[in-house]
């Protein structure tokens, strides 16, 4: 894919991106894919703490491992890096004046870090009334956990996901991504799009106060309204659905395959075709509701029915009826998928590591009829961009970025 050219809805905004691992980097990644010039702040000789987290690691053109990781790749895309040491007098200047430029700071320090060098909101927000300032933590900024660190795995344990995931009689399972930072991530984006409208009506900057504990408990959704509903704590039902039945995958003769019926209409267009007229007939399956009080009845009496065929007779089959149905794909099925292909879900960049060969990336899903996303900049190497960010933002002399660097602020 060609680099692309900047027309997004956010060209000409500037973020500040102080924050490491996930939630936050996927955060103004987003930004960035929508148009704003995302500066990626890192610790010099280090920088996030992500770019150590492999193997996977990116390859040159000739197969040789880079040592940059797969995962700092996948929220990176669309920033430029600039290694700033903020312990140092000089360095918490430089970032208060990149700041006083800047139209968003997101970080994601403990409660509190950054208050000793002057850089959390309070300090900053006295000086700099328009920045709109987001800090994402594993528990808020206020609270009894306050002051705790919070982790995705942590995360999911304490917000009630895992109580909910895997196998009935099985352990507490998570999600096989970090779904509470990229859910986090997601929110941080829809908050600070809403505090730049409000900015740009006159209402000035804010603080933004994320936290993952609350993200998760907010996308229980569903689940957690049963229970506040109901009063009744949710179980687990494996790749089963609370409130929809049949919803989860069933067996074929090679392989499985998942069915996701939400009417009656479906479901005996469904029994028609697995040569089980009788059953929408029968009291204990006529309504939703009834195939819920006795699913583990009519899981088994599809299951058989679904086993003596092969998965392309089902999938094949049920979308000529318009049965909601669909495979069970591992990741390079996904990648390899027609559709995802059309969507152009899969993207190449060029990267200066990888000389002529270029880096795989996840596309971004928004599609845009006016202002499409746009990627422009491969994740940046450490401190990368340091000169031209310098003296982009700041307008900064090449003599003055030689001796913050003999210095050690850079």
């Amino acid at each position: 894919m060609e680099e692309q050219k900047n027309n997004g809805p956010l060209s000409g905004i500037r973020v500040l991106d102080m924050s490491r691992i996930l939630a936050g980097p996927s955060s103004a990644q987003l930004l960035g894919d929508l148009g704003a010039d995302v500066i990626k702040i890192e610790r010099p000789g280090s920088g996030d703490d992500t770019r150590g987290w492999g193997p996977p690691w990116l390859k040159d053109d000739k197969g040789k491992e880079t040592r940059e990781s797969a995962y700092y790749l996948c929220a990176n895309r669309n920033k430029r890096s600039l290694t700033i040491d903020f312990t140092k007098p000089e360095g918490q200047k430089l970032l208060k004046e990149l700041a006083s430029r800047a139209d968003v700071l997101i970080e994601n320090f403990k409660v509190g870090g950054l208050q000793q060098y002057g850089l959390d909101y309070e300090s900053l927000h006295t000086q700099l009334p328009e920045l709109i300032y987001c800090s994402v933590t594993g528990f808020g900024q206020t609270g009894p956990y306050a002051k705790n660190p919070g982790y995705d795995f942590m995360i999911q344990g304490m917000g009630g996901i895992m109580s909910i995931t895997g196998e009935p009689e099985g352990e507490p399972m998570k999600v096989g991504v970090a779904i509470v930072d990229l859910m986090c991530g997601m929110y941080a984006s829809v908050a600070i799009l809403g505090a730049l409208r409000h900015r740009d009506q006159g209402g000035g900057g804010q603080h933004i106060d994320l936290a993952l504990l609350d993200t998760h408990a907010a996308w229980l959704i569903n689940v957690g309204m049963n229970y506040l509903t109901s009063g009744e704590a949710p179980l687990r039902y494996g790749n089963g659905h609370a409130n929809i039945v049949p919803y989860q995958p069933y067996p074929a003769s090679d392989g499985y395959f998942i069915l996701t019926i939400g009417n009656n209409v479906q479901f005996r267009k469904f029994c028609d075709f697995a040569e089980i007229p009788e059953i929408p007939d029968d009291p204990r399956f006529a309504e939703n509701q009834d195939r819920v009080k006795n699913r583990d009845a009519l899981e088994a009496i599809i299951s058989r029915a679904t086993s003596v065929q092969s998965k392309a007779h089902w999938l094949e089959g049920l979308k000529k009826l318009g049965v909601p149905c669909g495979p069970v794909n591992t990741v390079p099925e996904v990648f390899e998928d027609p559709q995802i292909r059309h969507r152009e879900m899969e993207i190449s960049m060029d990267h200066p590591l990888t000389g002529d060969s270029k880096m795989k990336m996840i596309g971004n899903p928004i599609r845009y009829s006016e202002t499409p996303v746009s990627y422009r900049n491969p994740p940046p190497m450490l401190g990368q961009h340091n000169r031209e960010i310098l003296k982009d933002w700041l307008e900064l002399e090449d003599n003055e970025i030689e001796r913050l660097s003999q210095n050690e602020v850079l």
